[in-house]
């Protein structure tokens, strides 16, 4: 059965790639100094960053939940999770809040920028590497005026197993 979650991911993120490829809107923010842009239809909204209420055992990356308008809503810190130099808490950290699978869940930036709407020529693919470092949700990369945007797949990482924030057996 773990083969057949593994080939249905497989899938899903090629098909992200195929999107992010042909183009689209995209919303960017900042973690630490590298820039990246995701899709914007998976946005819901974007809040100011409010302390929330700890889970106990939860990863680090988890910085807890806050209640959104009576929806408990986990936060994740992308910062933390991707494994930024500094994770700094200021005027200009965010939450973005994220709509995935019917789920929605914020994830923690150090600012956003704009939203870019990118041609499918001025994406090219993501290199590969072979590091331990998890590359496998970055679906390209963005190059505009003298900007370099890593587009990235985020209902693909939200929805990953070691983020434990959604079970694909229920969501299909």
């Amino acid at each position: 059965m773990n083969m057949i979650n593994d080939a249905t991911h497989v899938a899903r993120h090629e098909a992200a790639r195929a999107a992010a490829a042909a183009g689209g809107e995209f919303l960017t923010f900042r973690l630490g100094t590298e820039e990246y842009g995701i899709d914007i239809l998976k946005v819901q909204e974007i809040r100011s960053y409010e302390q929330p209420t700890r889970i106990a055992n939860a990863p680090s990356f988890i910085k807890g939940v806050v209640n959104l308008r009576g929806v408990i809503v986990p936060i994740v810190d992308l910062r933390i999770k991707l494994n930024c130099d500094s994770v700094e808490y200021n005027s200009f950290t965010v939450v973005i809040v994220l709509n995935v699978k019917g789920r929605v869940v914020g994830a923690v930036v150090d600012s956003v920028s704009d939203v870019l709407e990118l041609g499918g020529g001025a994406i090219k693919p993501a290199p590969e590497m072979h590091t331990a470092a998890d590359t496998s949700f970055i679906t390209g990369i963005g190059n505009v005026n003298d900007r370099m945007l890593i587009l990235m797949d985020i209902e693909g990482l939200m929805t990953s197993a070691d983020m434990g924030l959604i079970n694909d057996a229920v969501t299909h």
